[in-house]
């Protein structure tokens, strides 16, 4: 059964940096899509970046250009490298993985594996 665990959350200063780190076990052919999401106290989930089989990337418009998704296909890992932080971006993290045969829909039609979520503050 596919697991998958973030890491890596905390505080910084608005301007700071942090990297979340997510592990994929389970699951040894690494034919999923994976992706970070994030929610904010009293918002809906929205989706922040994914990166497909490929390595294809995708990044949500609210953080292209500060944020980094990387993934290691070897070692079924994923790295979200945020920069430039903001306190907008405060919310819980959510590594996600996708079964859908590598590529990325997040429409439900695969089935979809989150892990707990990791908290990120970003205050001064």
């Amino acid at each position: 059964q596919l697991q998958v665990q973030e890491s890596g959350g905390g505080s910084v200063q608005p301007g700071g940096s942090l990297t979340l780190s997510c592990e994929v076990s389970g699951y040894v052919y690494p034919s999923y899509c994976m992706g970070w999401f994030r929610q904010a106290p009293g918002k809906e989930r929205e989706a922040v970046a994914h990166v497909d089989i490929d390595g294809k990337r995708l990044y949500g418009d609210a953080v292209q250009g500060r944020f980094t998704i990387s993934r290691d296909q070897n070692k079924n890992t994923l790295s979200l490298q945020m920069n430039s932080l903001i306190p907008e971006d405060t919310g819980t993290y959510y590594c996600a993985a996708e079964i859908s045969g590598g590529y990325c829909y997040w429409d439900k039609r695969y089935e979809e594996v989150w892990g707990q979520g990791t908290l990120v503050n970003v205050s001064s």
